[in-house]
């Protein structure tokens, strides 16, 4: 195997605009899959499946972390958080084979729940770039593996086992079984099992504020105990040479005994369920059901499409009938079975058409439609049923056009019209606009490259929270308006073989993010006393992201940096607010990755480390009430990968996870101090786990 390339094709720069469509051309011509890992394609960096595989990655953190301007918060399963440039999953457009996946089902939990292990390729715009992504932040596009693509050259059937040890504290066992049905259909099958235990943390000690231990504890966090499952069949058809079609269906389940609020950490879940006498961990259910339909179709030499119809549905389901033990009668009371379910339903046409001459011309253009139906459902263990539900359609059409003049310059405008029809508790209104994008960009023959874009923006407001009533307890404002605003781009990048190494790449990404009327779900009124959703000021994010990476021979090295500050001008009756910054923003991050490739030994080594600084505590939205000061930490990991030429189709890894026992939480997580009424001090504190050795065996047949 060769060594691990840890740089992608870097000459898009971070806007990565230029092609909406590279990454997914560049997985259609990919040679067969080597290792059964992840690709990781950004509008910066790029991780190849060796670079991503011998990191066990067994969180959707392992996958994005490494990468400038994104993270993940929540050590919880439930609790997948992803951020970019501080903004978290609302303001993302993400997708699982096209299949939109945007659910706010609980303000406790993630709005993603995906098992790493089927991924064959992630692929994110690090900001909004394009009229083709929608959305405020950026998108986040997972693809599943497909048989077509791990077929080995003459291969008719192939199969995959793999299992992983974790030390701290779970265990996974997956099985994939493809292969050639006929000439032109294939069919794949995977499932794959993850046994949870409840991890300790960094030090072995769970610490207040005032970094005592907290009485009852042992450094092993509660409420993590439980099972994921996750289950993939996809049959695939080749119509004819260049005409594809792919049903999927996906199930995937996670259950067990978990704790009411994963987001928060062992301490404040201790501190209220000793508070109001309840249990500290309840019987907890989330599946996500998919069915995807994907037909791609070449029409000529120079125009491809790509259509999706696909069918999402989420449900989380709790017994919280423990809480009628409660000594707080408002708690006992409100003991029942509760259900949130999230329905997406959609389709999406993307096309592109090459126009060769002495202008060339590449045409993007297509139309996404989705339509959100939540609903919500209580059972109280004394009164009647409870149920409400709210809808949403998402529509838009755009095309941009990559203009070439043939001496390295290139121009890009692009066009996007949106509707958006919304019946909530909030607003019954339909919100339409036409935004707009143009981007600049010089690509030299000496590897230089430099890009400018600005890129408007616009999203209607939520739903509401599904899983605390979908919307029935929400506050009316039919003045709520959509957010609004741009996003601002300055990329400067060279890519070459230069000073004898095999590859040089560096580039820098200037950014500014303007969203006019933000919306803010917990708003207050000075003036009017409203309470509840609404557009609370003018929010301005901006920093920026650098990398340096080199390949020499059989080592390769990356590192990166990447900066965010928001700032919030508030409106005149939310003056309380001004100067608050994104309650998931994150102190000044770099990483340093190091991999080198033992020829002779058939052997990968690996090093990674990520030093985020210190967040001083300031005003923000959602935040801990009394300190969301955020503390910095450095976490290393390494690990080594062998793949004996002698034993082909074998892959063994080793790891250490946090080898320095680090104790920490991610800044894109809970953290802080709030005061309340009943409990007191609670310390939000979404724990990650402490040093974890991980084993995994995989064998290819």
């Amino acid at each position: 195997m060769n060594k691990s390339h840890v740089l992608g094709p870097l000459l898009v720069g971070v806007t990565g605009m230029s092609n909406p469509l590279m990454a997914q051309e560049d997985a259609a011509t990919l040679d067969a899959v080597q290792v059964w890992g992840t690709e990781v394609h950004t509008s910066s960096v790029d991780l190849d499946d060796e670079a991503i595989a011998i990191r066990q990655s067994d969180h959707i953190s392992d996958l994005l972390r490494p990468l400038p301007g994104v993270d993940v918060g929540g050590a919880h399963s439930l609790n997948q958080r992803i951020t970019i440039r501080s903004m978290d999953d609302k303001d993302l457009n993400i997708t699982i084979d096209g299949a939109n996946q945007n659910n706010y089902m609980y303000h406790h939990m993630g709005n993603l729940q995906i098992n790493t292990n089927i991924l064959k390729s992630a692929e994110i715009a690090v900001g909004n770039n394009s009229v083709v992504n929608g959305g405020l932040g950026g998108a986040v596009r997972f693809k599943t593996k497909s048989a077509d693509e791990l077929l080995m050259p003459g291969q008719q059937v192939g199969a995959h086992l793999k299992y992983t040890f974790n030390s701290n504290a779970s265990q996974s066992y997956s099985a994939t079984g493809y292969g050639n049905i006929t000439d032109s259909i294939d069919i794949l099958g995977y499932y794959n099992l993850i046994e949870r235990d409840n991890f300790e943390v960094g030090g072995g000690e769970i610490r207040d504020f005032q970094d005592n231990v907290v009485p009852g504890t042992d450094g092993t966090v509660r409420g993590l105990e439980g099972e994921l499952d996750d289950a993939l069949i996809k049959l695939g058809w080749d119509i004819t040479e260049g005409q594809r079609l792919v049903l999927g269906y996906e199930t995937y389940t996670d259950e067990g005994d978990y704790s009411y609020r994963p987001d928060m950490g062992l301490s404040t879940d201790l501190a209220i369920a000793v508070g109001l006498n309840t249990p500290l961990e309840f019987p907890t259910e989330y599946t996500r059901d998919t069915l995807t339909l994907n037909y791609d179709v070449e029409v000529g030499e120079s125009t491809f499409f790509e259509t999706t119809v696909f069918q999402n549905t989420s449900e989380f389901w709790r017994d919280e009938s423990g809480l009628s033990q409660s000594t707080a009668g408002f708690i006992a009371a409100s003991a029942a079975i509760t259900q949130g379910e999230a329905d997406n339903t959609g389709i999406k046409i993307l096309g592109k058409t090459e126009i060769d001459g002495t202008i060339t011309h590449g045409l993007v253009y297509g139309l996404d439609s989705v339509k959100y139906e939540t609903n919500y459902r209580s059972q109280p263990l004394s009164g009647g049923l409870v149920e409400s539900n709210e809808e949403a359609t998402d529509s838009a059409l755009y095309i941009e056009d990559k203009i070439g003049f043939g001496n390295g310059i290139s121009v890009t405008p692009g066009v996007r019209y949106s509707v958006y029809d919304i019946e909530s508790t909030v607003v019954t209104e339909t919100y339409d606009d036409v935004t707009g994008a143009l981007a600049l960009e010089y690509e030299a023959a000496n590897g230089f490259s430099a890009r400018a874009s600005t890129t408007q923006l616009f999203k209607g407001p939520e739903l509401g929270e599904i899983f605390v009533g979908a919307g029935i307890d929400d506050a009316p404002n039919p003045d709520i308006e959509a957010e609004t605003g741009y996003n601002h781009e300055l990329f400067f990048g060279f890519q070459e073989a230069a000073w004898s190494l095999d590859q040089f790449s560096m580039g820098i990404t200037f950014f500014q993010t303007e969203i006019d009327g933000y919306i803010y779900d917990y708003a207050a009124s000075q003036t009017t006393g409203f309470s509840g959703k609404d557009n609370v000021g003018d929010m301005t994010n901006e920093g920026y992201e650098a990398y340096i990476g080199f390949d020499y021979r059989n080592l390769s090295v990356l590192w990166t940096y990447a900066r965010a500050n928001s700032e919030l001008s508030a409106f005149a009756e939310y003056s309380y607010l001004q100067g608050a910054r994104l309650d998931r923003e994150q102190g000044n991050s770099r990483s340093l990755s190091v991999d080198y490739f033992v020829a002779s030994r058939d052997l990968n080594l690996h090093w990674d480390m990520q030093l985020v600084n210190d967040l001083p505590a300031g005003a923000d939205l959602d935040g801990a009430s009394f300190d969301n000061a955020k503390e910095g930490y450095m976490v290393h990991n390494i690990s080594l990968r062998w793949t004996p030429a002698q034993w082909e189709g074998l892959d063994l890894t080793l790891g250490v996870d946090n080898l320095f026992d680090e104790y920490y939480a991610s800044q894109s997580s809970r953290t802080g101090l709030s005061k309340h009424p009943l409990f007191g001090d609670l310390f939000l504190l979404d724990y990650e786990p402490g040093r974890n050795v991980k084993v995994s065996v995989g064998y290819r047949f």
